[in-house]
């Protein structure tokens, strides 16, 4: 079976290489080289003019070139993975995909270079040679002891960060393991002996850090293939292994291993057994890191010393030691403060932020990496998981704020409030849309209750809805079920204390409920005995009385069952605004190249031209909450007259009841969706559109347009959405979709909210 996975893993990742274009980068342009002019702007004789300013003063390079966000990820091949010296060109792949990490995790540009050269100093004179292209270089795959050699001449030669990521990503991650561990235990770091097995450059590297932050070498013991680092040594010593030379008569692992706190393997599988963990001291911290077989595997170890904390390499087990817990993060830090260099401080400050972050309420999307799991900081959960979204938001700023404080940031960064702006924009792309809402929810703070209230994304909804004081949360459901789910997922919210929670099988105003309901739905087939089954076992119906009742705010439901029954409940129940003849839906979608709001996606089959109208002045509404001003395009097959079908004949008619209606609002059409999203193509239709530029609010004539446009645009532009967001009803109420994300309902609770609120 193993030989079979081994078969499979390897044919898949051959294939997933070469399909469907070979490796795993390309060159995007980011300006647009439409036209003559364009061309003028991006080279001759336009660029004559950036290149002056550059010339004139270097610093303006970070404003006028790609530089300040480009990082080289360059090897000479010589230790790549464990695959040992299989050279620069078979070391690509791995430089590529470390390149892809860059961009994924913190919007860094990549380019990798890989260098056939192992004599120090020339390779040296290649990477110092490169510094006019890059922000940065992050070293790879170089073997020990040459890369401490080559990392450190190409720091003293050069004015910006050169980072040898196998050393010091591996030593951060390694540091904020053992703060964590050493807080869990009330242990002191300038106390705890230290046995390390492996002296390569990440085994170092992470015992300087650890020195660095208080441990003492004189309680530190490496071990290597000889055995113990030892002086008067001459086999296999180098001037770095040289510093943690001890006084000893001890010659292998066996013979120091006894009271030691923490064991640090970065060697070779198997080497740490048994017997010898059980000598450790009390609470004992063991770093298996050794790849794919850890120094003792993770069962064994656990069986000797059921008090032991253990860390591998490996994904498959707790607390995984993961470089990409770090190098994006720092990196993107340090470019971003324009530092010269990545120094001890800036490394301290990563370590403080990822061994704080462990300590935070597990989020989302990590638990789902994960199948759903969350364990509290712990003794499993002593470090973050890889997949951490606030990982950007925590290190980044930690980092660039060390940068200025210690005196080699050449941008300082004014704003850090902007700065994190910023970052969440990244991380969470609706952040920027979200925005002007939050604020306005802040202000307001109205309450908003949750139907599905037992559900694990409204749950960890709620717990943000909270810290970040959008709205006042009640939840849906038993509470018995809501405690142990949050213990579950590592929450910390408490239900009843910090939110209200409303149990269909006891709430005392169960009555007074099914009296409210038979009063607005019994001339709707609900009958006494209807009422009463149906307020016990339907929590959209419960949020949505107590809406009516004026008891919450505002309603968000949908999280199971159809979208057409929770929707039918808020027909019966909160009813239509005055004026308004249906509801109709309006979706919004975060791709790359902007924000787009699109109706109706999820309600009206076939509206019509008046309903249409109707429509498009509710969406303005709307989409002026989030403080953009909306500009309309009327969607049709049909291109200012183009065509004379049914369709395309109702479009036209919405746009002359729009003229009588809102004559302010800029909304031209019909017209096809390039015309509507390009003003060059436009112009070719037609010479004096009342939209001017791209549109960014698209009706479409019916609801299979609407729903197949969403729905295309959110898979193929892998765009977030938001919504969808209920037009039409007496009071806020939405009907979100099963496939919405708990940051999906807390971007739908601020709507809620600021609807509320009449913002």
């Amino acid at each position: 079976m193993a030989i079979e996975s081994a078969a499979d893993l390897k044919a898949d990742a051959l294939h997933f290489h070469s399909t469907p274009r070979p490796g795993k980068l390309e060159v995007v342009s980011t300006k647009p080289l439409a036209n003559q002019r364009d061309l003028a702007l991006a080279y001759s004789p336009g660029v004559a003019f950036p290149c002056l300013a550059i010339a004139a003063d270097p610093a303006d390079a970070a404003i006028y070139t790609a530089r300040q966000n480009l990082v080289a990820v360059l090897t000479n091949g010589t230790a790549v993975l464990g695959l040992g010296a299989i050279g620069p060109l078979a070391g690509k792949p791995v430089m590529e995909g470390k390149a892809v990490l860059f961009k994924k995790f913190a919007g860094i540009d990549v380019f990798d270079i890989e260098v056939a050269e192992t004599n120090v100093d020339k390779l040296v004179d290649i990477i110092v040679a490169l510094e006019p292209t890059f922000g940065g270089i992050n070293l790879e795959d170089i073997k020990g002891p040459e890369c401490f050699e080559v990392e450190e001449k190409a720091k003293a030669r050069m004015g910006i960060p050169v980072f040898h990521d196998d050393q010091h990503g591996t030593a951060i991650i390694v540091s904020a393991a053992v703060t964590n561990a050493l807080e869990l235990t009330g242990k002191s770091i300038d106390k705890v002996r230290i046995v390390c097995s492996g002296a390569g450059a990440a085994a170092l590297a992470s015992l300087n850090l650890l020195v660095s932050l208080g441990a003492k070498r004189e309680n530190i013991t490496v071990c290597d293939i000889e055995g113990v680092v030892f002086k008067g040594r001459e086999t296999l010593m180098d001037r770095w292994k040289q510093a943690y030379a001890r006084d000893t008569p001890a010659r292998t692992l066996a013979d120091v291993i006894a009271g030691a706190d923490i064991f640090l393997g970065l060697s070779a599988g198997g080497v740490l057994k048994p017997e010898m963990l059980k000598l450790m001291a009390p609470d004992p911290l063991v770093m298996a890191l050794a790849n794919p077989t850890p120094e003792i595997m993770p069962e064994l170890a656990l069986e000797a010393r059921a008090d032991a904390m253990i860390c591998t390499g490996r994904s498959d087990y707790p607390n995984q030691v993961n470089n990409v817990l770090c190098f994006p993060y720092i990196f993107r830090g340090a470019l971003d403060a324009g530092a010269s260099e990545i120094n001890e401080a800036m490394k301290k400050a990563a370590v403080a932020a990822i061994a704080a972050l462990a300590r935070e309420t597990p989020s989302e999307v990590a638990a789902q990496a994960y199948g759903g799991q969350s364990p509290l900081f712990g003794k499993t959960s002593l470090i973050p998981s890889p997949f951490d979204p606030r990982l950007m938001l925590r290190i980044a700023p930690a980092v660039a704020r060390a940068a200025m404080e210690s005196g080699v940031a050449r941008r300082p960064i004014a704003d850090f409030d902007a700065y994190a702006d910023q970052l969440n924009r990244f991380v969470f792309r609706s952040g920027f849309m979200m925005k002007p809402l939050f604020a306005k929810a802040r202000a307001a703070m109205k309450s908003v209750i949750y139907s599905e209230g037992e559900d694990e994304r409204v749950l960890r909804a709620a717990q943000v809805v909270l810290e970040e004081r959008i709205a006042r949360p009640v939840l849906i459901g038993r509470p018995e079920v809501m405690k142990d789910r949050i213990k579950r997922f590592g929450l910390t919210v408490n239900p009843g204390v910090d939110f209200e929670v409303i149990d269909p099988r006891s709430d005392p105003r169960y009555r007074d409920y099914v009296a409210t309901y038979l009063k607005v739905a019994e001339r709707k087939g609900v009958t006494p005995d209807v009422a009463r089954t149906v307020v016990r076992t339907s929590p959209s119906v419960i949020g949505a009385l107590a809406l009516h009742r004026g008891e919450v705010d505002a309603l968000i439901c949908g999280l199971e069952g159809r979208f057409s029954s929770r929707l039918d409940h808020i027909r019966d129940i909160i009813g239509l605004a005055p004026g308004c003849k249906d509801f109709s839906a309006l979706s919004l979608v975060i791709a790359a190249t902007g924000a787009y709001f699109l109706a109706d996606t999820h309600v009206q089959y076939d509206p019509s031209a008046e309903e249409i109208a109707d429509m498009a002045i509710a969406c303005a509404h709307h989409v002026r909450r989030f403080g953009i001003e909306p500009k309309i395009a009327l969607i049709s097959h049909s291109d200012f007259g183009s065509a004379d079908t049914p369709s395309a004949l109702k479009m036209r008619e919405a746009l002359r009841l729009l003229g009588e209606r809102a004559p302010d609002l800029e909304v031209d059409g019909e017209m096809q969706a390039d015309s509507a999203l390009s003003l060059v193509a436009r112009e070719r239709v037609i010479s004096n559109s009342r939209l001017k530029g791209e549109a960014n609010v698209l009706i479409f004539p019916n609801l299979d347009a609407g729903n197949t446009a969403f729905q295309l645009t959110r898979v193929i532009a892998d765009a977030l959405p938001v919504g969808p967001i209920l037009i039409g009803p007496a009071k806020p109420a939405h009907v979100l979709t099963p496939s919405v994300t708990a940051r999906g309902i807390v971007n739908m609770t601020a709507i809620a909210a600021v609807e509320a609120a009449g913002g």
